[in-house]
């Protein structure tokens, strides 16, 4: 998974586990919040109707017909308001949860009581609020703090995404110069630009590691190409003398197949030098990529040269060739190389009586090579040194150099082409060449 994925994923579940915190308590929070407010309403109502009674009288409030109570309530019965005279002496200043029968009907009503006195005589006030408006006004509330807690969610998971997709930014830079790279002469050593110090840090490290990387391999090469060269030399003066050596009349048998013997020697050395010059010189881009070829056409001319060599060893090379695909941008001479050797390698391994299948097709704008034998197949250990230098697939044969296949992967690595194994033992082996996207 990401880092970025992994990022989001935890902002997202930070906030849910807040929100599961914040909607457990949302209902005591909005209550005493509620409630709060309502009786800091029916306080600032209290201290209205006294200021009135200060100012005017306790007489506007008593009606005529009744000369020690007044009471109000508005239409809907949410609120109202008394007074009432009490007995000298008794005090009141709570605040409780009383019913009340209003026009017959009871209501629970969140009640204010206060005493006070007014030319000597005492007085009760009530100021109420039913609780089923207080209890509208909460769900109301707790509606409105969930919609806005969703959006805020939602706007926060969005920044916090957009914000880790430009903060990684830089890394997504780095990984893509890594991943383009087929070795690291290739690698672009421009510094990403960023502000944060931990990539720079590592922008750099990976910049000094390529530099010394391609130092070392730019050492490998010329050693190997150096050695090759020298090498090559006294293979070609040997062999000049040994062919001159066998052109003598009344040689001695014996001597003649030494001589013969030591000839197929120099020639599987010289044919290794070749080889080992081969992959120096792709691998140090001396080739072009600069032609267009059929891949049918090559993949026919491949299984022609090697018909006569399977049919020796009782193997059947087959063809499935659908739509031409021309390939741009390509070396044809390390193409044909490249399914030469694969192919070859194919039939060595298929024993009489077994069948080789080259297939070509196009899939998603890639056009895709299909090698299959059934062979032996592969083991563990072989699949994951298939491509190495001097490994052989078989090491029974005494035959070849172990260095065919490591030239079909530089080869393919050059052209930029994917290659896939797929093997089981005693089953066979499938080889797939993925080409670039065809732009």
């Amino acid at each position: 998974m990401k880092i970025k994925v992994k990022l989001s994923l935890f902002n997202l579940l930070s906030k849910l586990v807040f929100t599961s915190l914040f909607l457990l308590l949302m209902p005591f929070l909005i209550e005493r919040i509620n409630l709060r407010q309502v009786d800091n309403d029916l306080i600032g109502k209290r201290e209205q109707v006294i200021a009135l009674v200060s100012e005017n009288g306790i007489e506007p409030f008593i009606t005529s017909d009744s000369s020690d109570a007044f009471g109000s309530y508005n239409i809907l019965k949410e609120e109202f308001i008394s007074l009432e005279r009490i007995p000298s002496g008794e005090e009141f200043n709570y605040i409780d949860v009383t019913p009340r029968l209003i026009e017959g009907e009871e209501i629970e009503y969140r009640i204010l009581n206060y005493s006070f006195e007014v030319d000597g005589q005492t007085w009760l006030l009530e100021v109420g609020k039913s609780l089923e408006s207080i209890f509208r006004t909460g769900r109301n509330i707790r509606k409105v703090m969930l919609l806005f807690l969703v959006f805020i969610i939602v706007i926060t998971f969005a920044a916090d995404s957009q914000y880790t997709r430009i903060l990684l930014l830089p890394l997504e830079k780095i990984r893509r110069k890594l991943k383009q790279i087929p070795d690291p002469s290739q690698f672009d050593m421009s510094p990403v630009r960023t502000t944060t110090s931990d990539f720079v840090q590592l922008d750099n490290a990976l910049r000094d590691l390529m530099s010394h990387l391609n130092d070392l391999f730019q050492k490998e090469k010329e050693i190997t190409v150096n050695i090759s060269h020298e090498l090559m030399t006294p293979v070609s003066v040997l062999r000049s003398k040994l062919e001159n050596i066998l052109m003598k009349e009344n040689l001695d048998p014996g001597i003649e197949v030494k001589i013969e013997e030591s000839l197929k020697t120099l020639h599987r050395l010289q044919s290794l030098i070749n080889s080992m010059l081969l992959i120096a010189r792709i691998e140090s881009r001396q080739y072009l990529r600069d032609e267009t070829f059929s891949l049918n056409e090559i993949l026919r001319e491949v299984t022609v040269e090697l018909d006569p060599v399977a049919q020796d060893t009782g193997v059947v090379i087959n063809k499935e060739l659908q739509e031409d695909s021309h390939i741009n941008g390509a070396n044809r001479s390390l193409i044909y190389s490249l399914f030469f050797n694969i192919i070859n390698n194919a039939v060595k391994n298929t024993p009489a009586g077994g069948e080789v299948l080259v297939k070509s097709f196009s899939q998603q704008k890639r056009n895709i090579v299909m090698i299959s034998d059934n062979g032996k197949g592969l083991t563990e250990y072989q699949k994951q040194t298939l491509f190495s230098r001097f490994k052989m697939r078989n090491t029974q044969s005494g035959e070849g150099t172990g260095i065919g296949l490591a030239i079909a992967k530089t080869i393919a690595d050059f052209h930029n082409i994917d290659v896939k194994v797929a093997s089981e033992s005693g089953k066979g082996t499938i080889f797939t060449f993925l080409f670039p996207e065809i732009s």
